[in-house]
């Protein structure tokens, strides 16, 4: 099934840029690293805006993506993105509902399919707990190159830990300024309980004011006049 999207900016170019890195740096994990969950700490540190964007990046450069909302308690995607028809999605599945063919679109950005929600289950941490989930993500393993799973945040509930059992890898967004050190530890502690493979952490609405570094120094500054923030 086709799905358009009909609120997708484009990037700025500093925010290109940066999933540009990570995503060079996914790559770079090894070619074993096909299945991987994003988490956060707590809500609203920005988690399902990079999983989104992280995986139109890695459709932009080639690879063929599915991206997982396995956000079954409190997805925002349908929200934000506002795709041009109703759809249903993982929990039809899970609960038997509905076939893969029925839940899986296409959408209107190339190499890039996607698996929406679907209404909120009664029981989230137990449907994805179940081995349906994991037999899911096997099957696509043999289709996809990347498979991008946003999750609910691990300072809150245990979902997004027990998904991660079944990835290869898991990225922790930490919004700037709003965790604490110890937060973020307790966050590690869970999911290294769960014997995830951590690959790293994403700094999210980091305010980068008036410093540059890196490529963002003063004689690269007039390049990024040119381009507007989104």
């Amino acid at each position: 099934m086709q799905i358009n999207f009909t609120n997708i900016n484009k990037l700025s170019f500093r925010a290109n840029e940066a999933y540009k890195t990570l995503r060079t740096n996914i790559q770079f994990c090894g070619n074993d690293i096909k299945t991987i969950c994003i988490t956060s700490c707590i809500p609203n540190e920005g988690k399902s805006n990079v999983s989104f964007n992280l995986a139109r990046s890695l459709a932009e450069f080639g690879k063929k993506v599915i991206f997982i909302d396995a956000d079954l308690r409190r997805s925002v995607l349908v929200g934000k993105y506002k795709p041009d028809q109703a759809v249903i999605g993982l929990s039809h599945y899970l609960s038997g509902q509905n076939s893969i063919d029925e839940i899986l679109y296409e959408t209107n950005i190339d190499n890039l399919d996607i698996i929406f929600t679907g209404p909120v289950p009664p029981n989230p941490a137990e449907l994805l707990g179940i081995d349906i989930f994991g037999e899911l993500l096997r099957i696509f393993r043999k289709v996809y190159d990347y498979i991008i799973i946003d999750t609910p945040p691990i300072g809150s509930v245990i979902d997004s830990a027990i998904v991660a059992q079944k990835c290869d890898g898991v990225i922790l967004v930490i919004e700037a300024n709003a965790i604490s050190y110890k937060l973020a530890q307790r966050a590690i502690r869970q999911l290294n309980k769960s014997k995830s493979k951590i690959l790293g952490a994403v700094l999210n609405k980091y305010d980068y004011g008036s410093r540059y570094y890196g490529y963002e120094s003063k004689k690269y500054k007039k390049y990024l006049d040119y381009y507007t923030e989104y």
